[in-house]
């Protein structure tokens, strides 16, 4: 029995001495626990500082460089997400690699979308046109780098005269890069031909007529940030006349609005050509809807120069398609406006069949055919003697 006793005795105490050692351990593990759960707590927001951190020595930190490409691939989850473009719309930036999606997050790289205006770089400009004298109206005008004869049209017409009006007018070009085997040498006699006339702004993207949406968006972006002490401007195609008087004449009604305005040839539920064959073809995926929002036809629209900067900003969030003046339109019923008919409509007309002196006169914008029918038709418009 004693025995017995003392070997029941022995069993618990060794008992009591496994669960004392269980304890320990357990207890331990806690602590583990506990200190590698505020290590790791510690470390993600010394991390998390040393990516947001804008001193440059951080940056050079082998543990800064690890955690920045954590970081990276986890903020994408918190963006907009990117969509596909249609192959047609696509340019190569800076030798940026050409892809279907566009990446959202390198701010060395495309932003936004390949029309957002601030992926690209003026390459030619006039900084100071807008500064020796603050215009009432800036025509601008978008034409290709190789189009010299529409240019020295408009420099002889419509594009001449500085003061209209009593109003200061400034004309300028914006032009895009030119592609092909002659590109130094265009981009040489572009130089000289700026030199003489000081009215062209070239941007680095590539001018090709599917890029025409990126390419108001540059004049856009270069109203807003290079000119924006002018009243209004006209964005007007390199193939119009414009009656250069009757504009200002207009402009300078009391009724017309000096901010937020919009006006020109309106467009009222045009559907979206679906045919792949026309060069106003848009796929579904780049616009879903039948009909575009309500828009003034891109051969000539005119705005108050508050504008821009808000079509620039808005833009960020809409998704490109390669007509540039419906483009406008969904841009500026985004920002909550519509645009405006003008007081008299008839003075906007897109193509004629024949100059009549007194009709042309009464108008402001045409579509001519080419630059000797602009200045043929002008000189005799300017001749002596009434029109009508």
């Amino acid at each position: 029995m004693g025995d017995q006793g003392t070997g029941s005795g022995a069993i618990g105490l060794k008992r009591e001495l496994v669960k004392s050692q269980c304890h320990q351990k357990k207890h331990l593990f806690h602590s583990w626990f506990q200190f590698l759960v505020l290590f790791c707590l510690v470390l993600f927001v010394l991390c998390y500082t040393l990516s947001n951190s804008s001193q440059p020595w951080l940056a050079s930190l082998p543990l800064h460089k690890h955690y920045q490409r954590i970081f990276n691939r986890t903020n994408k989850v918190f963006q907009p997400p990117a969509y596909r473009v249609h192959p047609k719309h696509r340019v190569k930036l800076n030798g940026i690699p050409e892809t279907t999606e566009i990446p959202t997050v390198s701010p060395t790289g495309i932003q936004y979308h390949q029309a957002y205006a601030r992926n690209y770089h003026f390459i030619m400009d006039n900084e100071e046109v807008c500064k020796t004298k603050i215009p009432f109206l800036v025509l601008m005008v978008p034409v290709a780098p190789h189009n010299v004869q529409a240019r020295d049209a408009i420099r002889e017409t419509w594009g001449k005269r500085s003061v209209v009006q009593g109003e200061v007018v400034l004309t300028l070009f914006l032009l895009g890069s030119s592609g092909g085997a002659n590109v130094e040498q265009q981009q040489e006699k572009l130089i000289q031909e700026n030199l003489q006339h000081h009215d062209l702004i070239q941007s680095d993207f590539m001018d090709t007529y599917l890029n025409l949406t990126i390419k108001t968006m540059v004049i856009m972006d270069w109203l807003a940030t290079h000119c924006r002490t002018a009243a209004y401007a006209m964005k007007i195609d390199s193939d119009m006349f414009l009656n250069i008087d009757n504009l200002v004449i207009m402009l300078q009604k009391p009724g017309i609005p000096k901010m937020n305005y919009l006006t020109g040839l309106l467009m009222w539920n045009r559907p979206v050509v679906r045919s792949k064959d026309s060069k106003w073809y848009v796929p579904e995926e780049m616009y879903p809807e039948a009909t575009y929002p309500t828009y003034t036809l891109g051969m000539g629209y005119i705005f108050s120069n508050d504008l821009p900067e808000k079509f620039v900003g808005i833009s960020k969030s809409i998704k490109p398609f390669n007509i540039e003046d419906a483009y406008i339109g969904m841009c500026i019923k985004k920002l909550g406006y519509a645009p405006t008919s003008p007081p008299n409509p008839s003075q906007f007309r897109a193509y004629n069949t024949r100059y009549d002196r007194c009709e042309y006169s009464k108008i402001i914008t045409y579509i001519l055919g080419s630059p000797q029918e602009l200045v043929k038709y002008w000189t005799d418009l300017k001749k002596p003697g009434p029109p009508c």
